[in-house]
């Protein structure tokens, strides 16, 4: 029986808290158990192991990280809709840095599909990058540009390594600068590769 209160959504809530202070990877479902106060046994009502545990903390963050971007573009175009996604994402990453670990893991692909707020992700992205007239396969191409831009500036910046003296949000600004640039001069040669 499922203790009073507990909901799997307090204890996917719960979890991703405790990713954001202890890291990603710290988070098990005794870990869990231990900071709510139940026998790790209490966990298996509300999720089926640690798997499903990280997919659902996955997806919550996920659909935080599209709700902060959505209202950071609406209203927005071009290079203005670029930097303000971007600058959503970094901020996100950098609050929650074990949430935002949480929406780098591959999710089963048939809860992908069952999640509106991860649907919701694809039509923001897609949406912004059609501004630059994009269409199939170079707005999937782009799509990966960008993330592996954002992600890796991101994982950099978090773990302290940007030694230099340059400032930080300038050097993101040129490299949110530098994607417009790449984004409208891109090539389309139609060869998709």
């Amino acid at each position: 029986m499922p203790r009073a209160g507990l909901t799997t959504d307090r204890v996917v809530a719960a979890a991703a808290d405790l990713a954001d202070e202890t890291g990603f990877e710290a988070v098990t479902v005794s870990a869990l158990a231990r900071r709510l106060g139940v026998r790790d046994a209490s966990l298996y009502t509300h999720v089926r192991g640690l798997r499903d545990l990280r997919e659902r903390m996955a997806l919550l963050a996920g659909g935080e990280l599209i709700e902060e971007i959505a209202e950071a573009v609406a209203g927005r175009a071009g290079k203005e809709a670029l930097a303000a996604f971007a600058g959503a994402y970094r901020a996100y990453a950098l609050r929650h840095p074990g949430r935002y670990a949480a929406t780098q893991i591959r999710v089963d692909q048939t809860r992908v599909a069952g999640s509106p707020a991860l649907r919701r992700t694809g039509e923001i992205t897609y949406g912004m990058l059609r501004a630059y007239g994009l269409g199939e396969p170079d707005l999937t191409d782009a799509v990966r540009l960008l993330r592996s831009t954002f992600h890796g500036y991101c994982a950099l910046e978090a773990s302290g390594s940007f030694g230099a003296p340059r400032d930080v949000q300038a050097s993101w600004d040129k490299a949110v600068d530098a994607l417009h640039v790449a984004l409208e001069n891109w090539p389309r040669d139609g060869s998709g590769g």
